[in-house]
């Protein structure tokens, strides 16, 4: 992805997995063979695996920059960490600070991590393996996480403190940032500012998870939102009602899906999104009744 400004800010991809292909079945559950022929014909190879008919995913974060701070937004599976379940998040050993450090920026030099929700592949990095500790990976950071998403999890944690809730990564890629005092609980309209050439706020995304939320980067007359897992893959463009396996609430998933690509359909503002393969950045256009997305290269 070739570097997004939005007014004074200047958006990055940091790259963990860029191309990671998912059983289309386990990834949606309704979709069909139709619905994925009408779309080959602008999902290539990058999107959709010939072979297989599998579809292409990336593990990506968004670094952020402003001359006044800088911030990164979801932070991936994390390297070292036990995850069997899934065995392409297993035991990684990615170069994502490598990614970080090309682009300019040490974790020392993070100022904020923003969570859009707690899921395993969105949190991976907040912590890292040190001395045989999980610690935070951005020791000068606030961590922004939604109040209502860790107050799930948290229950969750607390009925059963044994259970790998999250395939674990709750206990070792949240609760370590909380124990050392640097979580920050946030309600899903915060605002965190509000400058002409700078503003970033939450927004409630229902449907993923239980406090999901998306963040809208507004600078001048530049509009972003980076919608974390309202949407998995470009096909949900054209089909809004593709539901994911892990959406808490298909229904509210498909309602907020839609919303926002009603939002954002032939106007100048980028999607940002959490799993769309290279170059990942791009427009929401229209297309007959439903969309389509237009990658930027």
């Amino acid at each position: 992805m070739r570097q997004v400004k939005i007014g004074s800010m200047r958006v990055d991809l940091v790259s963990e997995i860029p191309a990671l292909p998912f059983e289309k079945t386990w990834l949606f559950a309704n979709v069909t063979d139709a619905v994925i022929a009408e779309n080959r014909s602008w999902l290539d190879h990058r999107y959709i695996e010939p072979e297989t008919g599998r579809f292409i995913l990336s593990h990506h974060s968004y670094l952020v920059r402003t001359p006044r701070w800088t911030a990164i937004v979801d932070t991936c599976c994390g390297n070292h960490k036990h995850r069997p379940r899934v065995p392409a998040w297993n035991n990684l050993d990615r170069p994502y600070l490598e990614n970080l450090q090309a682009l300019g920026v040490a974790p020392e030099q993070v100022d904020f991590v923003m969570c859009t929700h707690l899921h395993v592949d969105h949190v991976g990095w907040n912590t890292r393996l040190l001395d045989g500790r999980w610690v935070p990976t951005f020791p000068n950071a606030r961590y922004l996480m939604g109040r209502e998403e860790y107050r799930h999890f948290e229950a969750a944690h607390n009925a059963a403190p044994k259970s790998p809730v999250n395939h674990g990564s709750f206990e070792d890629s949240v609760l370590p940032v909380v124990a050392a005092g640097l979580a920050e609980f946030v309600e899903t309209d915060h605002r965190l500012f509000g400058d002409r050439k700078a503003a970033l706020r939450f927004a409630p995304a229902p449907g993923h998870t239980a406090g999901n939320m998306q963040i809208h980067l507004n600078g001048g007359h530049d509009h972003a939102v980076m919608s974390g897992d309202v949407i998995h893959h470009p096909i949900q463009c054209a089909a809004p009602w593709l539901s994911n396996a892990a959406d808490i609430d298909p229904a509210a998933a498909v309602a907020t899906r839609m919303a926002l690509l009603e939002e954002l359909a032939d106007t100048p503002s980028y999607l940002l999104t959490g799993h769309f393969p290279a170059p990942t950045a791009g427009r929401v256009i229209r297309h007959g009744e439903a969309y389509r997305f237009r990658f930027e290269d």
